[in-house]
């Protein structure tokens, strides 16, 4: 295939992006970021301001978070800059591409494989995304090129090390392409052409090229954690989420409602130090959240089975599986996704690749490592969950099959017997069915990414447009409760809590077993004086997250509101257990002991609170309260000096502070705090009058 061709698929990949990012400019799912790419930006612009090295164990695959710092650091912290630099990568891939399939199986395959990249819809919507996919097409395709070049007699060490390179690099983009070093390490040990270089050198080559891409990340987790990562710590908790009783092949949080990307790293954490009891390195964790995902293989093997069968039937279905933005929402906007997306989708390409396979048998020495590389990382992918852009990556190996298989479709029509063309055809009939099996929603895909946009809005303060974003989503897809939860939080921040009340109870209605909304309905009720209700709800709650000390701490709230004051410190104190490093758990606890006459544990809990929150002037507020009320006036002045200090305008604490000072005799501080209390507070009356007193004790 000519340089004429080969810039051809270039400029057409690369327009119909600038089509696309042209026409999507207007819309609202690009002005705000949602999901991992907010993530993403937030690191970048970090990395950007210098903070190129970081503390922790990497979690998430670092190499497009850098890839953007760079940009910011060069252009600006602008998303649009990256999308156009993106739209040229992903041109770049289909251009790769059609180089490498034309070495591979003539210029009639690199035209089809090229022209069919750069039309490929799903292609066109991840790459102008602010995510990692586009790095994942562009090193994959790197990959196909580098070994043609080798296949087809041009074996020189840069394309061994080339290769390497590119597969160390898709490695820091995402994890599980390790498992193409070792399918293309192991094809060079035993059937590689190395004519001029030899098999050792060529894997020597080749092996190097990976380190160098992956030793700086590893030399860096080294540095800030002492131990070996040579990628990210997040494997464990991944495939239990892939791989446990309730998993259905798809992404679902460690904590029920928390599947942003910020909860992730702190969720894994913080459950696997609490079922182990103690603190926990980060690789730790991952082996805490692998050993629940191999026990529940071991113990439960045909459930596995079946949710095995689930996810391989969901990474070759026609329809992308959505985590936070959906092509359906985008081809509203975008001519390209809307007309392209008819025809160029999974469902076309992977019955197409099939027939590739059948098609180019004859040459299967040659090609071979590619069908190998492509059943490797699908399996890897089903070992976890299945995503969209997790199975993008096996994109460019579909096409390379599909375009060989349509470049051969003239001979094998003539060369072929009707047996075998009508067999064939079967087979890709047969796939082509199980691609469209119905497992996928359109509608809950548009419905998940408003869903998102509302978040992202509700986040920024943009409460009116949030609102509007949720109703559109049950519009939509009148059962997807997390809109009608979020819809009930937004319109509780407007001010409008009646109906935030029916909001979650109309979600309730579809799902009662969603933590959250029994939550945050509580909370509700709570605001309305109801605690009764809200308590009922609370427990709803801590059915569904037992180890929610959010939850534990409302429900001594409501418990206390009613009067139950001993369940109420039971409550809170569990809460305290779940998470000791809250103040507000123990200062909870504090005041309701004191009332239920308990003073030893009520100081040792108020001391706690006020130790923890050392900024928190209520703290230490309620603390110089109950040793007020204990006469213990010494050891009060203390308490609402440190209030004072957080907060100089605390009238309440500058009145008390007087009292104190008044019940030890310092009448002189007594008045001066209580006429501090009066600025901070004009017409305070309980400050008026300890005034009056204090003034009339000294005449």
């Amino acid at each position: 295939m000519g340089l004429p061709g080969v810039a051809g698929v270039f400029l057409l990949a690369l327009g119909l992006r600038l089509l696309h990012l042209w026409q999507m400019a207007g819309a609202p799912y690009f002005s705000v970021l949602m999901g991992d790419a907010r993530g993403y930006d937030a690191w970048a612009r970090r990395l950007a301001a210098g903070d190129w090295i970081g503390t922790d164990v990497f979690y998430q695959a670092p190499l497009y978070p850098y890839f953007l710092g760079v940009v910011y650091a060069v252009a600006g912290a602008d998303p649009g800059t990256a999308r156009l630099l993106q739209a040229v990568l992903g041109a770049a891939s289909a251009a790769l591409l059609a180089v490498g399939a034309a070495r591979l199986s003539g210029a009639r395959a690199g035209l089809v494989a090229g022209l069919t990249l750069a039309l490929y819809a799903p292609a066109i919507f991840l790459d102008s995304l602010l995510q990692k996919s586009v790095l994942d097409v562009f090193f994959v395709t790197g990959i196909i090129t580098a070994l043609a070049f080798v296949l087809t007699g041009d074996d020189r060490r840069r394309w061994w090390a080339l290769a390497g390179l590119a597969a160390g690099a898709l490695a820091l983009t995402r994890e599980n392409a390790l498992v193409l070093v070792a399918v293309i390490a192991a094809w060079i040990g035993l059937s590689a052409p190395a004519a001029r270089v030899g098999r050792g050198r060529a894997l020597a080559l080749f092996l190097a090229g990976v380190v160098v891409a992956i030793a700086p990340v590893a030399a860096r987790n080294f540095a800030v954690s002492g131990e070996v990562y040579l990628t990210t710590s997040q494997f464990g908790p991944n495939f239990y989420i892939g791989n446990n009783a309730d998993a259905d092949g798809s992404y679902q949080s460690l904590r029920f409602g928390r599947g942003s990307p910020e909860f992730e790293r702190v969720d894994a954490t913080e459950l696997a130090e609490r079922a182990e009891g103690r603190a926990l390195t980060p690789a730790e964790v991952s082996s805490y959240w692998t050993r629940r995902a191999t026990a529940f293989i071991s113990g439960e093997p045909g459930a596995w089975l079946a949710l095995m069968a689930r996810k391989t039937a969901l990474l070759v279905n026609a329809r992308e599986a959505v985590d936070t933005e959906s092509q359906e929402s985008y081809a509203e906007w975008s001519w390209p996704l809307k007309f392209l997306g008819v025809v160029t989708h999974f469902g076309v390409l992977v019955p197409l690749a099939a027939f590739g396979v059948w098609a180019t048998w004859a040459d299967r020495r040659r090609l071979g490592v590619f069908l190998a590389m492509a059943l490797a990382f699908a399996a890897s992918t089903i070992a976890f969950y299945v995503f969209a852009r997790y199975r993008y990556p096996l994109v460019p190996l579909l096409v390379l099959f599909a375009a060989g298989g349509l470049a051969a479709l003239p001979r094998l029509m003539q060369a072929a017997s009707r047996r075998q063309l009508a067999g064939a055809g079967a087979g890709v009939a047969a796939v082509a069915v199980l691609c469209q099996l119905p497992l996928l929603s359109p509608t809950r895909s548009r419905a998940i990414t408003d869903t998102n946009l509302g978040t992202a809005l509700y986040e920024a303060g943009r409460h009116d447009e949030a609102i509007a974003c949720y109703r559109r989503a049950i519009d939509v897809q009148s059962d997807y409760v997390p809109a009608f939860n979020n819809l009930g939080v937004t319109l509780r921040a407007a001010g409008r809590t009646d109906e935030a009340i029916r909001a979650y109870r109309d979600g309730l209605a579809l799902r009662d077993d969603y933590p959250d909304l029994h939550y945050n309905l509580a909370n509700a009720l709570l605001a309305v004086g109801r605690p009764d209700e809200a308590a009922a709800h609370l427990r709803q709650a801590a059915v569904g997250t037992p180890d929610s000390a959010g939850v534990q701490n409302n429900l001594g709230l409501a418990l206390a509101e009613k009067g139950q004051l001993a369940e109420a410190a039971a409550a809170f104190e569990r809460a305290a257990q779940l998470d000791p490093a809250s103040p507000r758990a123990w200062r909870n606890l504090g005041n309701v002991l004191a009332t239920l006459g308990d003073d030893q544990r009520a100081f040792a809990a108020l001391s706690q609170a006020a130790a923890l929150a050392a900024a928190d002037a209520e703290s230490h507020y309620d603390l110089g309260v109950f040793l007020l009320e204990r006469n213990r006036h010494a050891e009060a002045v203390t308490a609402f000096t440190t209030a004072l200090r957080v907060r100089p305008d605390y009238a309440e604490a500058h009145n008390n502070l007087g009292i104190a000072y008044g019940s030890l005799g310092d009448l002189d501080r007594a008045i001066a705090q209580f006429e501090a209390a009066l600025r901070a507070r004009p017409g305070f009356e309980d400050a008026a009058r300890n005034l009056a007193m204090a003034r009339g004790a000294l005449r």
